[in-house]
């Protein structure tokens, strides 16, 4: 058996709106890559280009250190033409942060060149996010190394719950895809080239967070060719069901629909070191694995604040999974005011 990294999707949706769409369309793309090491990582990096700002998307860059230095970045920047020399729209930029589909569904690259904040792990889990502002630059060739996942088409229950109010937060069509990275990392005069893996998520629509009550999302690819990814929504507090979809990949074939059974939800300031194990059902039944961040940035807003997004923590994993070894992605969110300890952190 052989794996279609297409999933079955054509090119088109690889492709990047060339013309202004309707002011509450965004056009995006981000990745989450880490080296095989554990010692760097970019727990997100992406371009938001929403209608209403066409000329001057959203970027945001994370680069965190296993010694607890971060260099971030969020602003806006003037838009990169999206059309390449073939005439294909496969460019999606933003000031210094650019990203190329080489190859649809098989190759696509994300550079950056400019300046970003330097700051730690501690730092920003206290609420302190200036910093100095250093050169930052980064390459990454990202191969990919399963088939999409396409959000609400692995089960009914998925798709019912895309239909609802957690389609909305999804934010339109969306997909994600594991790959197997090589690039480099500059950080002032200190550079780092590495091998590696990571997810990239494609996303175009409409999109709303307001009443977003949370999530956890977790990914990787292994040296054998297995991975595993997934996105649950926090239960609601009544209790009633919520957004949760996933997959294992054996390494060949198709992605195999999964649920989570126990995942690690945003309940305490995080810290580097922090146990994030996770454990999904399949048609291959139970799968427990291990994982222990190793990079760690996080947002920190108001701890009086219902905004989900307001608590958000990005961070590099060290995934084990019956003895092989991956580093791979973790995102996940909470309202600040359901994490008691936050206020003894803010200043």
């Amino acid at each position: 058996m052989t794996i279609d990294l297409s999933g079955g999707l054509g090119p088109a949706r690889e492709y990047f709106l060339s013309t202004p769409p309707a002011p509450e369309i965004r056009d995006s793309a981000s990745f989450w890559a880490y080296d095989d090491a554990g010692f760097v990582g970019l727990p997100r990096i992406g371009v938001e280009a929403l209608g209403a700002h066409w000329a001057e998307p959203q970027y945001q860059v994370n680069i965190a250190f296993a010694d607890g230095r971060v260099f971030r970045i969020r602003e806006s920047g003037a838009r990169h033409g999206s059309i390449d020399s073939d005439g294909d729209a496969s460019i999606l930029g933003a000031g210094p942060l650019e990203f190329r589909c080489v190859r649809p569904f098989e190759l696509s690259t994300a550079s950056f060149r400019g300046e970003a904040i330097q700051t730690t792990t501690d730092a920003l889990v206290r609420g302190i996010r200036d910093g100095q502002s250093v050169p930052v630059e980064f390459h990454i060739e990202a191969a990919m190394a399963a088939p999409p996942w396409e959000n609400g088409t692995l089960s009914d229950e998925a798709a019912r719950h895309m239909s609802s109010v957690e389609g909305v937060f999804m934010g339109g069509a969306r997909f994600e895809q594991l790959f197997r990275a090589e690039g480099f990392v500059r950080v002032c005069s200190e550079e780092h080239r590495f091998t590696g893996t990571g997810t990239r998520v494609r996303r175009q629509g409409p999109r709303e967070m307001a009443g977003f009550w949370g999530h956890c999302q977790q990914s990787a690819v292994f040296p054998s060719g297995r991975g595993f990814g997934y996105i649950a929504y926090r239960p609601r507090d009544d209790g009633t069901g919520s957004y949760n979809e996933g997959y294992v990949f054996t390494g060949d074939g198709k992605l195999l629909p999964a649920r989570v059974v126990h995942a690690p939800w945003l309940s305490a300031a995080p810290a580097i070191g922090d146990d994030v194990s996770v454990v999904l059902e399949s048609a291959l039944g139970t799968t427990e694995i291990a994982g222990t961040t190793f990079v760690s940035v996080f947002n920190l807003g108001s701890p009086t604040s219902d905004d989900a997004l307001a608590a958000l923590h990005q961070a590099g994993v060290r995934y084990e999974w019956d003895g092989e070894i991956a580093s791979g992605a973790l995102e996940r969110s909470t309202p600040p005011r359901d994490i008691p300890d936050l206020s003894s952190y803010s200043r």
